[in-house]
Parts: structure tokens; sequence; C-alpha cells
């Protein structure tokens, strides 16, 4: 391993206080210094172990400062610089660890009181971290041929309602979507393990329905089954589906965390679904946490081979723009060396009037487009709602306007009716 490569990244910086000056405090805090000079700390230790400040760009200066700080001087100076800086690490510090990664780039950084805000841009990783994470497994091209869907996007849809059914009432809807071409189901995040829905039987009924559909289909529905739980847990859920001939399991990531998610890649056998829930709490705040492109190499890293990315016109808070910039994020490569594209996971309340503008933004249809209203309440029920999805998505490819196509295509023309 080259001791000598190193880890950067960028951050968006909100300050009280000269912006070079807390950069510098922010790369002491996060190596070798610490608030005063201590024995040791000499100038050849410095130069082996420190943080750098690679880039520092001024953006503008605010009057209100984005986060609260209890320091009167951080909180009442009525000058808030804001900054783009680039901070890098020496590899020799840490290893190349994702956990100690996380505790390097995202730790105590967000505490310090001349920070008024701060937000992880992105990471440049070293060849290390490929070495030590095999990442994606199956990504696009594993997840296409394991679904039996060589070129368009995955059309997929979420179990609803959320909870509630059993293992058998699971399978019957299974049953229709499946017998209505579907591509992809998912168990929504919510659905476990619980008594009203043990997983083993929830997995065993479905496997059955789908073991029979992939007779008459000739291709086995992907369906990913959520085995979030602690590692033990996770461990024997994905050997019952695996032997079921299951073909996909999902984790809520920030559920998991990191170290779960890392021995679920390490041990598994089929592509993993990464549901991210709770990205909210980590990305809403425009002065506070992460930006999907930093975060997600993380989880791509420990292994997921689709990760979610919401949808245009959501129903939660996300921008267009932020869902599209994340959807291009997993198709970019992390390595040189290693182009190991994921899917990304297009969801949160789409129906039949996002295809075309996800296509249009986004350029390709290495996606799963995961619609569960979307289906599930179509007027004329969850198969005319597949049958619709699939429609508009061929549309859309073809460059044909939506109510021009649902002319000749009642499925589609129902469904825009009814998702006005």
């Amino acid at each position: 391993m080259d001791t000598d490569q190193r880890i950067e990244a960028d951050y968006w910086l909100e300050t009280s206080g000269d912006p070079r000056r807390t950069a510098e405090i922010m790369a002491g805090e996060q190596s070798s210094g610490t608030f005063v000079a201590v024995p040791g700390e000499t100038p050849e230790l410095t130069a082996r172990a420190a943080a750098r400040i690679e880039a520092l760009e001024l953006l503008d200066i605010a009057t209100t400062p984005s986060l609260p700080s209890a320091r009167e001087s951080a909180a009442g100076s009525g000058r808030y610089a804001r900054a783009r800086v680039t901070l890098s690490w020496p590899l020799a510090t840490l290893g190349p660890s994702l956990p100690n990664l996380t505790a390097t780039v995202a730790g105590n950084l967000y505490e310090l009181a001349p920070v008024t805000g701060l937000r992880l841009l992105d990471i440049r990783l070293p060849p290390a971290f490929a070495a030590a994470y095999r990442g994606p497994q199956f990504g696009v091209a594993g997840t296409r041929r394991l679904a039996g869907v060589d070129q368009g996007p995955l059309i997929g849809t979420i179990v609803k309602p959320s909870v509630g059914f059993g293992p058998a009432e699971t399978a019957d809807l299974v049953a229709t979507l499946a017998g209505a071409g579907i591509d992809f189901i998912k168990d929504d995040e919510l659905q476990s393990d619980g008594p009203l829905c043990p997983f083993e039987a929830r997995v065993d009924a479905v496997m059955a329905v789908l073991d029979a559909e992939a007779q008459r289909l000739g291709r086995k529905v992907m369906y990913a089954f959520n085995l979030t739980g602690d590692l033990d847990q996770m461990r024997r859920r994905h050997d019952h589906v695996l032997a079921r001939g299951g073909t996909c399991v999902m984790a809520s990531v920030n559920a998991v965390g990191l170290v779960g998610m890392i021995e679920l890649g390490r041990h598994s056998q089929l592509p993993i679904h990464a549901h991210r829930n709770g990205w909210g709490y980590l990305s809403r705040s425009p002065g506070l946490g992460w930006d999907y492109r930093a975060w997600h190499k993380l989880w791509r890293l420990a292994g997921a081979d689709h990760m979610h990315v919401n949808g245009l016109a959501n129903k939660f808070s996300e921008s267009d723009e932020s869902v599209i910039a994340s959807a291009r994020a997993c198709g970019e490569p992390l390595f040189a060396e290693r182009p190991d594209a994921i899917m990304p996971v297009f969801s949160s309340g789409q129906t039949v009037r996002q295809a075309p503008g996800t296509f249009a933004a986004l350029g390709t249809t290495d996606l799963i487009f995961a619609a569960g209203g979307g289906i599930i309440a179509h007027p004329d029920g969850p198969a005319a709602g597949v049958g619709a999805l699939r429609e508009a998505w061929e549309a859309a490819v073809a460059g044909e306007d939506l109510d021009v196509a649902a002319r000749s295509r009642p499925a589609l023309a129902a469904a825009l009716r009814y998702f006005a």
C-alpha cells in the first residue's frame, strides 16, 4: 500500500471567523492538532500526519448564521463568510477503513464553535480503498441479468399497504403484479420480521409465486426482501432468501449502520438494495450535513448495488435538481480502474407523469422506477398500473408526448386522468 496517498474531502463552510483560520482549526481538530500545542507535536510529525488545506474559495457573506452557537463570538458577529474548502489527510494515519474515514471527514468538525454551517460535498479516495472493499457485486449489469431485463428501466413497485398484510396476502398481490409483467418488487422499509408477517414465511410464500410465474414468463421477477436487523439476523435472512431462489435483499442503511452494510456486503451472494430512509436528517438543512455525492460513496464501497434517490416531483422536500444529481452520481465510477455503476432507484410519489422528465434529465434507462401507489392505485387495478407505467416509459424513450401516446393506450390514458 502506498502510504503517501491522500484522502480529500470538499466542504461548504460558513464561519463567523476568518475562513482560512477556521479551515486550519478543522484540519488540526481532525488530525494531529488540538486546541493547544502539546509536547510531541513536532514539525516532523505534522509533516507526516497532519491534514492539509488543499483549496479555499470564498463564495459569499451572510448576515445571519445557518446554525446556532452557544458562543457569543460565533453567534453575534453579524458577518458569516461562506467558502468551499478542500482538506486532505494522509492515508497512513487511518488506512483504508470506511468507519475511520467517516470519523475523520465527518467527525467533530460539525461541532466547532466558529463553524456556523458545514456540509460535506464530496470525497475522493485513493486506490487502497478499492483494494480493501469490493463494492457492488452486481450493479447495473448483474441486476439486469438476474431480472431478465436487457434494456429499458426496471419497472417496479413497493408492496402497499406498507405493513398489515400477512405472507399470504403479500403473495396474492405479488401474483397479480408478476402476472402483469412487472420487473421488480420490494418490501416497504417498514416491513421486516414482525409477528404479522414473519420474514421466512413471507419469503416462502412470495418465492412460491415467483417460481411459478418464472415458468410462464421465462424470467424471474426480482423481489427485494427487507432483511434489516442485527448482523446474525441479516446473515440468516440472506441465506434463507438465497436457499429459496430469491434474487435480491434489501437493507435500510442508516438503520444497520456502516459496519452492518460492510459485513452484509461481504456475506451476500445476492444484489443488495440499499434504502436510505432517514436521509432527510442528514441532508435537509442546506447549512448542515452531507451531499448525496459524498454520502453514497460509503455505501457503494460497502456493497450496495441499488440506491434510492427519490424521484422528480416527489412527495418529499427534495428538489428535482438534487434528485437527478444523485442519480447521476450512482452512474459515475468511484475509481478509474473499477467502473462499478449502480442502479439509482426512483421512488416516492412516482407515477406515469414523471417518466418523460426522468428520462430527459438522466439520458439513460439504467434505473429502477418504483411506483407504489402509482401502480397499485391505478383505477383499473395493479395490472393496469404496471402496463400504464411501461407504456409511459416506452413513450418517453421514443420522444412521444404522453397525451398523444395515451390515445391508443387505455391503461395509460386512465392513469393520466387519475394522476392528474
